[in-house]
C-alpha cells in the first residue's frame, strides 16, 4: 500500500470516529459536554496534522460549533477574535489550544467562502480576519517545524502549517501579503526599539517576493519598499552584495558618491524606522571624513548638525565603539539622540563617556552574549541599547514579560531625565546592583530575591534586559512595605519609584478591598480638572505622570490592570480633545471594545504615542496622579459629558463593579 492511499485510510477512520464523537458531544447537555469534548479534541489532533485533513474538517466545522466544541471559549464568539494572537495560539505547547484555533480558522474559511452562514460573522469579515492570520503567521508557511517546536508541539507542529497551507490556496498570498504590509507600516510607525520581528516578516515577504510562482498584485511596490531598506536602500548594495563588498565599493568612492549613500540611506531610515546593516557600514566608513557626511547619513536637521558638531569627538567614539553591521539599528537611535538635544543637558555627555569606558560585569556580559551572541562584545551591544533608548524613549517595550512597571521608568527617565537612566545602567551593568529609596529608606536590588516576574524572557532590548530585573525586584519591595496600608500601594510606589516630577495627589475609582467602582463621579471630575486643558486653566502637562487603566479586549469584557504614562493632552488635527500616552505593551494599536479603539497616527500622535479621545481615555482610566496645590474647576464640567464616560466604563469594565455607583445613578 502507498503512503498515500495508508494516509487516506487513517484518514477516513478518523473521520467517521469524529462524526460519531461530535453526535454524541451534540447530544449531551451543558453540563456534561466536558467529558465528551475530551474525546473530539483528541480525535482532531489525530485528524488535522492528515493530508487532506483541513478540508475535511472545514467541511464539519458547522456542525462542530453547533455540537458545543467552542463552549466556554473566546473562540465561542469569532467576532472578537485577534487576528494577531492566533500566533501564541498556533505555537502553543498545549494541544487543545492548537486545535481550537484550528478548527475556528477552519470555520471561517467555511464562512468567507458561503459554505457555511454564521449569526455574528460575515463572509467578508471572515475573510478579511483569516488574511490577517496568515500575515502574522507567513514563517510557518515558509519553514518546517524547528527543534524546539517538535520539542514542544510534536505533531501538533505539523497540524498548524497543514492549515495555513490549506488556507493560503484558498485566499492566495495577495491579500495576505498586503495585510502584512499594512500591519509592518502599523507597528513601525510607532517606532519601536526591537525591530527583529519585523525584520524576520521583511524577510519572509522577500522570500515570497524572489519566488516566481507566487503574485504579489499590488503589494509589490509596498513589499519592495520594505525590502529595499534593509538589503538595497542605495545604488551601491542594490543587488544586496554582501558587507564586505559592500565595503570596497566605498573604498573606491569619491565624496560627491558617497553623499549619494549617505542621503538614500537617511532618506530610508526615516522613511521607515529601520536601519540596514550597510548604513552601519557606511557610517563607519564616514569616521574618516569630515561631519558633513555623518550628519547627511544621519538625516540630521540643524538642530543635530549643531549637536553633532559640539560633541563630534563624542559622537565619533560613540560611532566607533557602537555601531556594526550587527548593531545597526542603533544608528536610528543616535539620529533621535542628536535631534533630541539631550546632549546639551549638562550630565549627559560625561556619562554618555562613562558608559563608553564602562567595565561590564561577568554576569552582564554572560547575559548579554546569551541573547545577542558573541559578536560585536557585550559592551558594544549595552552600548547600543543605550543609543537606542535615549534616541527612542517611547520604543521601549516590556516584551512577553509582567514588568510594564519596570518598563514604564524606563521609558520615563529617558524621555524626562537621561543621566538617571545613564546612572541606573552603570550600577546595573557594573556593579550588578540597583538601589533606590523607599521612604528614605535604602532597598538593593541584590538583597532582594523576588520580584513581579518569576522568569524573565530574552525578547528585551540590551538595556532592560540588564536593568529591568533589579527594577522588577525593588518595586515588588517596594509594594511589600506598602502591606496593610489602606488604599492602593501605587499611592506611595509610583512617586517613588518613578521620580519626584510623580504627582504626590492620588485618585482612584475602584475600592481596592471589594473592587467595586467607588466615588466615580468625583474621580472623573477631578481628573478633568487636573488634565484637560479647557478646566485646568489651560495649563500642559509639564512632565510624564504615572497612570493605571483597565484593559478590556475587543469586546469590552476586562482582563486587567497595566501601567501607563500620561505625556500630553491637546486637540488632534481633528480638533478632538485627546489624551497622548505611553503604552510599554509592545504594540499600542489596540482594540478596546464599545468603539475604544487606540491610535497610533493619524491623530497628531507623535512617534510611540498612543492617543483615545479624552472621554474615552477616562472611561478606561482607574489610577492618576495629580498636584495637590494646583485646582482645576471641576464644578463646570457639565453632566452629560460625565455621563458619556460613565457609559462607557457602566457597558465594559465596570459592569460587574458597580456596588454602590448603581444606585447612586
Amino acid at each position: 500500500m502507498s503512503p498515500l492511499s495508508s494516509d487516506s485510510a487513517a484518514l477516513d477512520k478518523r473521520l467517521a470516529a469524529l462524526d460519531d464523537a461530535t453526535g454524541s458531544l451534540a447530544a449531551a447537555a451543558d453540563f456534561g459536554k466536558q467529558v465528551k469534548l475530551t474525546r473530539v479534541l483528541g480525535i482532531l489532533r489525530r485528524v488535522l496534522p492528515l493530508p487532506g485533513g483541513c478540508a475535511a474538517v472545514r467541511a464539519r466545522a458547522a456542525g462542530l460549533e453547533s455540537a458545543g466544541l467552542f463552549l466556554g471559549t473566546d473562540w465561542a464568539s469569532p467576532e472578537i477574535l485577534i487576528p494577531a494572537l492566533s500566533t501564541g495560539s498556533l505555537r502553543s505547547p498545549n494541544p487543545d489550544t492548537v486545535v481550537l484555533e484550528t478548527v475556528s480558522d477552519l470555520r471561517l474559511l467555511a464562512i468567507s467562502k458561503g459554505e457555511y452562514v454564521h449569526p455574528s460573522v460575515s463572509a467578508e469579515y471572515a475573510y478579511e480576519h483569516l488574511s490577517q492570520v496568515l500575515a502574522t503567521n507567513l514563517s510557518l508557511l515558509f519553514a518546517p517545524p524547528s527543534e524546539a517546536e517538535r520539542e514542544q508541539q510534536g505533531r501538533m507542529a505539523l497540524a498548524s502549517r497543514e492549515l495555513l497551507h490549506h488556507l493560503v490556496q484558498e485566499i492566495g498570498y495577495e491579500k495576505v501579503l498586503e495585510n502584512l504590509i499594512d500591519e509592518i507600516w502599523r507597528i513601525l510607525r510607532q517606532r519601536p526599539i526591537q525591530v527583529d520581528s519585523v525584520k524576520r516578516m521583511i524577510t519572509q515577504i522577500a522570500v515570497a517576493r524572489a519566488n516566481p510562482d507566487i503574485d504579489l498584485g499590488a503589494g509589490a511596490l509596498g513589499a519592495d519598499r520594505l525590502i529595499s531598506s534593509l538589503y538595497s536602500a542605495t545604488d551601491a548594495c542594490r543587488e544586496d552584495p554582501g558587507v564586505e563588498v559592500y565595503r570596497a565599493r566605498l573604498e573606491a568612492m569619491d565624496d560627491g558618491a558617497l553623499q549619494f549613500e549617505a542621503t538614500g540611506f537617511a532618506r530610508s531610515m526615516h522613511d521607515t524606522g529601520l536601519v540596514s546593516p550597510y548604513h552601519a557600514t557606511l557610517l563607519r566608513h564616514l569616521l574618516g571624513k569630515g561631519e558633513y557626511l555623518l550628519a547627511e547619513a544621519m538625516g540630521l536637521s540643524s538642530t543635530g548638525r549643531d549637536c553633532l558638531l559640539c560633541y563630534h569627538e563624542l559622537v565619533r567614539t560613540l560611532i566607533e565603539k557602537a555601531v556594526h553591521p550587527e548593531t545597526a539599528q542603533c544608528v536610528y537611535g543616535l539620529a533621535s539622540l542628536l535631534e533630541r538635544g539631550i546632549l546639551y543637558q549638562p550630565p549627559v555627555a560625561p556619562a554618555m563617556w562613562r558608559q563608553l569606558g564602562l567595565e561590564l560585569s561577568a554576569d552582564s556580559k554572560a547575559r548579554l552574549t546569551q541573547v545577542f551572541g558573541p559578536s560585536p562584545d557585550a559592551g558594544a551591544w549595552l552600548l547600543s541599547g543605550v543609543l537606542s533608548i535615549l534616541g527612542l524613549p517611547l520604543g521601549v517595550g516590556q516584551g512577553d514579560n509582567p514588568t510594564c512597571q519596570s518598563a514604564r521608568a524606563l521609558s520615563m527617565w529617558a524621555y524626562n531625565d537621561p543621566d538617571y537612566l545613564l546612572q541606573t545602567v552603570a550600577w546595573a551593568a557594573r556593579d550588578d546592583e540597583v538601589v533606590m529609596h523607599f521612604e528614605g529608606q535604602a532597598l538593593s536590588s541584590r538583597e532582594i530575591a523576588t520580584g513581579m516576574a518569576t522568569t524573565l524572557a530574552f525578547d528585551l532590548d540590551p538595556v532592560s534586559l540588564l536593568v529591568v530585573p533589579h527594577l522588577d525586584r525593588i518595586y515588588a519591595e517596594m509594594g511589600r512595605q506598602c502591606i496593610g496600608r489602606e488604599g492602593d500601594p501605587h499611592r506611595w510606589i509610583n512617586p517613588e519609584f518613578h521620580g519626584w516630577w510623580s504627582g504626590r495627589g492620588f485618585r482612584i475609582n475602584v475600592d481596592v478591598a471589594t473592587g467595586a467602582l467607588t466615588d466615580l463621579d468625583e474621580f472623573l471630575r477631578h481628573f478633568y480638572a487636573s488634565y484637560h486643558p479647557y478646566y485646568n486653566g489651560n495649563q500642559p502637562l509639564i512632565h510624564p505622570q504615572p497612570a493605571g487603566i483597565a484593559v478590556t479586549d475587543s469586546a469590552a469584557r476586562f482582563v486587567g490592570w497595566h501601567a501607563i504614562t500620561i505625556l500630553r493632552v491637546s486637540l488632534d488635527p481633528q480638533e478632538q480633545m485627546r489624551v497622548y500616552f505611553y503604552n510599554p505593551n509592545n504594540d499600542s494599536g489596540q482594540d478596546w471594545g464599545d468603539g475604544v479603539v487606540v491610535g497610533t497616527a493619524g491623530h497628531g500622535e507623535r512617534p510611540g504615542e498612543a492617543s483615545l479621545p479624552f472621554e474615552q481615555f477616562a472611561s478606561r482610566l482607574y489610577i492618576f496622579h495629580f498636584d495637590p496645590l494646583e485646582h482645576g474647576e471641576s464644578a463646570s464640567i457639565a453632566p452629560d459629558e460625565l455621563a458619556q464616560v460613565t457609559g462607557y466604563i457602566h457597558r465594559s469594565w465596570g459592569a460587574d463593579r458597580l456596588g454602590g455607583e448603581a444606585a447612586e445613578s
